[in-house]
């Protein structure tokens, strides 16, 4: 198989960064699938003999899709207080799992890692040891965090309403209401005294575990 380009695209004109926002774009188009090589070469409009100069293999280009995901997190500032760092950081990674919902599953996953993704982890245990942490309690911290925003990003995309609140919640939770009448009370309770108040949106539940994950962080870190 000849590795010049398909439909007279140039194979020059190709670059790594352009092979992984078209493969970015097409797994945020697909909610979740990682398209396949060929799929990929077809969205570029070049044989797929072509990528293979920029990505040895799959697991290269997936590694090059996580980076690109990570290099979207805000990271702490130097200087910056852990708490107030971790806060912006969390919601930041949360908004990043938002649009890249395929990502969440790969982002720890990846033996060889990107600068992008080795400069964030960097940034966030600096951040921490900076501020008082000590190596085992920035590895605890970061290992906490990360698995409450990874199964809340995963929890929130699969809902089956809005997580901002809206008509479609409102609906889901009568329609349990109407099923939970007489059998479950505390159902119901829920659904009445919080879910249909105004203005709920299962969203903001984010910043209130984050709150309580922190403010067990600061109680711990000295035994840690």
């Amino acid at each position: 198989m000849t590795d010049e380009p398909a439909a007279g695209s140039a194979r020059g004109s190709l670059s790594r960064e352009k092979v992984l926002r078209a493969a970015v774009d097409m797994a945020d188009a697909a909610g979740g699938d990682v398209p396949s090589t060929r799929r990929l070469a077809e969205r570029l409009g070049v044989r797929a003999m072509a990528l293979y100069h920029h990505f040895k293999n799959k697991d290269e280009l997936l590694d090059g899709m996580v980076d690109l995901v990570f290099a979207e997190v805000e990271l702490p500032e130097q200087g910056e207080p852990w708490r107030e760092g971790m806060r912006r950081r969390a919601g930041s990674m949360r908004a990043a799992l938002g649009r890249h919902p395929w990502a969440v599953s790969l982002m720890d996953s990846r033996v060889n890692a990107g600068l992008a993704t080795l400069r964030h982890h960097d940034a966030v245990l600096g951040c921490l040891r900076a501020d008082g942490f000590s190596v085992a309690g920035a590895a605890h911290a970061i290992s906490l965090l990360d698995s409450y925003v990874y199964g809340f990003a995963i929890q929130e995309a699969a809902l089956p309403f809005d997580a901002a609140g809206g008509d479609d919640m409102a609906a889901l939770t009568e329609g349990i209401m109407a099923q939970a009448q007489g059998m479950f009370p505390h159902l119901v309770e829920i659904a009445v005294e919080h879910a249909l108040k105004p203005g709920y949106a299962y969203g903001d539940e984010f910043a209130i575990g984050l709150d309580l994950i922190l403010d067990g962080m600061e109680r711990r870190r000295a035994d840690w």
